[in-house]
């Protein structure tokens, strides 16, 4: 007998709504249809281990047929069924959901693996179709049913001829959607959304003995990691990101308490060390995909992995807003980096050499995770490093102070008496080996070193460590000033030399300071000052000209070339000094058109000079 009856919602302008926001991307519907299914099905499952239903032989799936020639989408499962009552109560008053109601029913058998969206998901069809009509025949012996709506408020519910257990949704697609029946769009879809779901998914199943579902059942994640080979990850990995680049490692998350997480982070290999490149964490719940980098349960640096997060605390369908604000989701998010955080320095202290041979690819991530989160900084602080100019990795927690006053306590030396404040330790760095590699034959010469700081986020992190420890560290470029320990101890002060390149330089913007230096082979170097260069490189970073910075030349008094300047001409005096600000200057840095014109120039006039 056919019945006719409202769908049961609080307004009748809600279905249109429905229809077309109730989630921010349409495709989603077969993710909500489908997860239906797999519902359906561990539900019937839950009944057959407390034997309250017969198994199947057959096995459980969930099977997609597409024919654009009926111009419909079809979604069948061999789950549990419902009766006539249950539609009426799970699909025309979406407020309910099937699964709260039977979760309370077996909650003392135990109720893991609901997804229960089956209600307010299901109507997720209707982005997609102009009519849907549902064929169900529950596990019980009661009557198979025939529901029926064009979403319009209104639906049909009649009794079916159906034989077989499980529920068939028959979605007639619009005309503006045809997309949806293009059965490679569908297993595309498949493969975005159900990937992981835990009951074999088919696209027009033929049952010749061919099919081979779009899904993997039991996900790597899922195991248990001793389960697991180094082969096992590679390929997961593969499969999963299409990313043909081997991981550098992992971190397998596998708990139960006092929340469930599952999943996989992959630290994969860097294409360009310039740039921080986004990879894609994909968050699921029960095995059905949610969504990929939800920074509310993935902190935002962490995204510059690859990787999979299983939990089922976090709710299929719920804002932005509550995922935030949520205590649990709070407990994930730092358990996660606390993982990830003891399998960094496990590596670095089990595996020094394979830590050291990772740090290219793994370096921007740590950097970058410690600016955005002091937690996270804490945990790691002491085993980042860097490559000094002799090619060796030294940690940035060695330079410090306090680790070189344990030394020398270790040796049997006095502390270090409480009243005196210890000064920060100055620690160079190079962030140009080519440019600079004056500067670092300088250092080298004197058996000084300095630290490799070639990447784009070290301005910014050497600039946090300083703040973190400002009375124990402060950083200086290699070319930002002269070490005591490149000078001789005689006085290298000479107002004559001063002069004659003040007059070469003939610029308000450098300075000229002489200095004797223990290296005779480099006349002059141009040094600029730490932070006023900083400001300048911020400045720059956020879109502002480069300045032109007030450079201080040191002259060498004891390099020959500068010790015989006295006895030259005026107008050789100011050659030779313009030509040793020239190439000082083309090893500070790149030089302008106008000065390349000018060293050029300079090259001809010597030659010309030579071969007279």
């Amino acid at each position: 007998m056919q019945k006719q009856g409202n769908i049961k919602i609080s307004s009748e302008n809600m279905m249109p709504i429905i229809k077309k926001w109730l989630y921010s991307d349409k495709d989603i519907f077969l993710r909500e249809i489908v997860a239906n299914g797999i519902d359906a099905i561990t539900k019937y499952n839950k009944l057959v281990s407390m034997g309250e239903a017969n198994p199947d032989e057959n096995g459980y799936n969930v099977k997609i047929s597409v024919d654009k020639k009926s111009k419909t989408l079809t979604v069948e499962d061999n789950g549990i069924g419902m009766t006539a009552d249950e539609v009426e109560k799970y699909i025309t008053q979406i407020a309910f959901s099937g699964a709260s109601d039977f979760l309370e029913k077996y909650e003392k058998a135990g109720g893991d693996g609901i997804i229960g969206h089956f209600g307010l998901g299901f109507y997720s069809a209707y982005m997609v179709s102009e009519d849907v009509e549902i064929f169900t025949k529950s596990y019980k012996d009661e009557p198979a049913v025939h529901w029926e709506s064009d979403g319009n408020s209104t639906y049909t519910i009649d009794d079916c001829d159906k034989s077989e257990r499980g529920t068939k949704i028959v979605m007639h697609i619009a005309n503006e959607e045809k997309e949806f029946l293009e059965e490679s769009n569908i297993k595309n879809l498949v493969k975005k959304y159900c990937s992981f779901m835990p009951y074999n998914v088919y696209v027009n199943f033929k049952g010749d003995g061919k099919d081979e579902p779009l899904n993997t059942t039991t996900p790597l994640y899922a195991k248990i990691p001793k389960d697991c080979t180094d082969e096992d990850y590679k390929k997961f990995y593969t499969d999963t990101f299409m990313d043909y680049n081997e991981p550098i490692f992992w971190v397998h998350l596998n708990m139960d308490y006092p929340f469930k997480l599952k999943g996989i982070l992959y630290f994969p290999k860097v294409r360009n060390k310039l740039e921080l490149e986004r990879g894609k964490v994909k968050l699921y719940c029960n095995q059905v995909f949610i969504a990929d980098n939800i920074k509310e349960v993935i902190p935002e640096y962490l995204m510059l992995l690859n990787g999979v997060i299983d939990c089922p605390d976090i709710p299929l369908n719920v804002s932005r807003s509550f995922l935030q604000n949520d205590r649990q989701v709070q407990k994930i998010s730092k358990h996660i980096v606390k993982k990830v955080a003891d399998k960094l320095t496990s590596l670095y202290k089990s595996d020094r050499e394979k830590y050291e041979k990772c740090w290219e690819d793994i370096s921007n991530f740590i950097k970058f995770g410690c600016i955005k989160d002091n937690d996270f900084y804490e945990k790691v602080k002491d085993i980042i490093i860097y490559k000094n100019i002799d090619g060796k990795f030294v940690s940035i927690s060695d330079l410090l102070p306090q680790k070189a006053a344990e030394s020398e306590n270790a040796d049997g030396e006095g502390k270090q008496k409480d009243s005196e404040t210890p000064s920060p330790k100055t620690i160079y760095y190079v962030s140009d080996e080519e440019q600079q590699s004056q500067y670092i034959k300088l250092f080298k010469d004197e058996g000084l070193s300095a630290i490799c700081c070639d990447n784009f986020i070290d301005p910014h992190f050497l600039s946090y460590l300083e703040y973190k420890a400002p009375d124990k560290i402060k950083f200086m470029r290699i070319d930002a000033d002269i070490d005591g320990a490149l000078k001789s101890e005689d006085n290298g002060d000479d107002s004559v030399i001063t002069d004659i390149f003040k007059n070469a330089i003939g610029s308000d913007k450098v300075t000229v300071k002489t200095e004797k230096l223990k290296n005779s082979e480099v006349p002059a170097i141009i040094v600029v000052d730490e932070y006023m260069r900083r400001y300048s490189e911020m400045g720059q970073f956020y879109g502002m000209s480069e300045g032109d910075l007030n450079k201080t030349i040191i002259v060498n008094v004891a390099s020959p070339i500068i010790s015989k300047l006295k006895e030259l001409d005026d107008e050789k005096q100011k050659f030779v000094a313009g030509y040793v600000y020239s190439l000082a200057l083309a090893s500070f840095k790149k030089l302008s058109p106008e000065e390349l014109s000018k060293f050029q120039k300079d090259n001809i006039t010597l030659l010309t000079e030579y071969i007279k």
